[in-house]
């Protein structure tokens, strides 16, 4: 019986094409874009942001939550003193981010499994809440790191993934500042949920 070069290839794509395609993350966004917010964060003479964290009830990688923690917090520094520094008018702003899905592949992982690791995806939710507790916005963000671009970058397009969502969030806070815009979610039509 003789096995050919062109058997022995198929074989491998039929075999490997499932495998593949279950790398593909199951972290969806609900849409492209995030509403506008009731009204513009500048009617607020006080913005409060907490700690970044985990849904609750939700166990996720410990490393990621604190790269996105300090990636949110360097980003929003330096206009959250300018804002805060405004006289006060007992109004304030609290925000709230929160991560609610997280699939992260390490920089090890990735060097021993590449690809075949699978692919990595953050769903983080960030509300804002007036002094009386009204929910202002609840804008969501995604991002996800494809399971061969994170295998072949040997992880760090899986870290660059925690960068770019912290951005997003933060830069939703800094646009809707001066006026309500509203802004992306960072989804792609793949990566939204069907309804």
């Amino acid at each position: 019986m003789k096995v050919t070069r062109r058997t022995i290839l198929a074989v491998a794509l039929v075999t490997a094409v499932p495998l593949l395609h279950g790398c593909a993350t199951k972290i969806k966004a609900s849409s492209l874009t995030n509403p506008a917010p009731m009204h513009a964060f500048s009617n607020y003479s006080r913005i409060e942001v907490k700690p970044v964290m985990f849904a609750a009830g939700y166990k996720g990688n410990d490393a990621a939550l604190s790269k996105i923690a300090a990636n949110f917090t360097k980003e929003l520094a330096p206009s959250l003193a300018k804002w805060n520094g405004v006289p006060r008018n007992g109004t304030t702003l609290t925000v709230e981010p929160v991560v609610e899905q997280i699939s992260f592949k390490s920089s090890t992982k990735r060097v021993f499994l590449g690809p075949f690791a699978g692919s990595s995806g953050v769903l983080m939710r960030v509300t804002y809440r007036d002094q009386n507790g009204k929910v202002i916005a609840e804008p969501q963000f995604f991002q996800r790191a494809g399971a061969m671009s994170g295998g072949f970058t040997l992880g760090v397009q899986d870290n660059l993934m925690l960068f770019r969502v912290a951005k997003l969030a933060s830069s939703y806070t800094i646009d809707n500042y001066e006026r309500a815009v509203g802004g992306p979610t960072g989804a792609d039509d793949g990566a939204v949920a069907a309804n």
